[in-house]
């Protein structure tokens, strides 16, 4: 399987570590939830937590994030340039797109309902628009920003941010291209986003930390000795060669 690498700089990176409540510490009473789980606000089954699959097999190990395979997928990870680590993973299929980050979230309660706001107040300083929908995760915020096209026309780039929160995380998708609009095009990937398992850890982390990924430990990076050569299987998710997501995805 081949892996690249897209670079993206330290200063464009979700604020973590905020100075507020630690999720690692005990909640005095259950929150509802999809599982009845303090702090899980799932509204269904997946996206799935560490705990509710037998095992790792079969899905792509990233760390804090497994990822089911699928025909057609290709996937980007998504490199930050000051310190090389790993900062998210971008899934393709069809022509769209689905950014993927997770984070370490308090046990009494969800962040989704705050990133959303501060979504809104970065896009609406930038001149764009948002609108919240109602979408098969809860509630998803479609956002809009003024751009202009190779020919000089001006238009707008879209994105459509959902949010999970789970038992002790909370993981973000970002949908761009057709799918960021159009609720048919945006089935294959929204299946994906479901079928996603994350890995919070045990140990103690502030709410919106970063959770860590990293490359597969079998997987071999564009260029280097021993990288396999020519096609990769249609059903394996592919690695793409170095490049950077729309820059819409990263607001928030």
């Amino acid at each position: 399987m081949l892996f690249g690498r897209g670079k993206k700089s330290k200063d464009e990176q979700p604020e973590t570590g905020r100075n507020v409540e630690e999720s690692g510490t005990e909640a005095a009473t259950a929150e509802p939830g999809g599982s009845g789980v303090p702090g899980d606000f799932r509204l269904g089954k997946g996206p799935l937590d560490i705990d509710e699959i037998e095992s790792r097999e079969g899905y792509v190990d990233l760390g804090a994030l497994l990822i089911a395979p699928a025909e057609g997928l290709q996937l980007r990870l998504e490199v930050e340039e000051a310190t090389q680590r790993v900062v998210a993973v971008t899934m393709d299929l069809n022509g769209s797109s689905l950014q993927l980050q997770a984070f370490a979230a308090p046990r009494s309660e969800g962040l989704w309902d705050e990133i959303r706001e501060q979504i809104t107040q970065s896009v609406s300083s930038q001149g764009g628009e948002t609108e919240e929908v109602s979408g098969t995760f809860g509630t998803e915020l479609v956002a809009k920003l003024p751009a202009e096209a190779a020919d000089g026309s001006r238009g707008f780039r879209a994105a459509r941010f959902m949010g999970v929160d789970g038992p002790r995380w909370f993981l973000r998708g970002v949908l761009g291209g057709q799918a960021a609009l159009e609720r048919d095009a945006a089935a294959g990937l929204e299946d994906l986003f479901r079928k996603v398992v994350v890995v919070r850890g045990d140990s103690p982390m502030p709410p919106r930390e970063l959770l860590q990924l990293r490359l597969p430990k079998d997987a071999a990076v564009p260029g280097q000795a021993g990288a396999p050569q020519g096609d990769v299987p249609p059903a394996d998710p592919a690695m793409q060669q170095p490049e950077r997501g729309p820059e819409i995805t990263q607001i928030g």
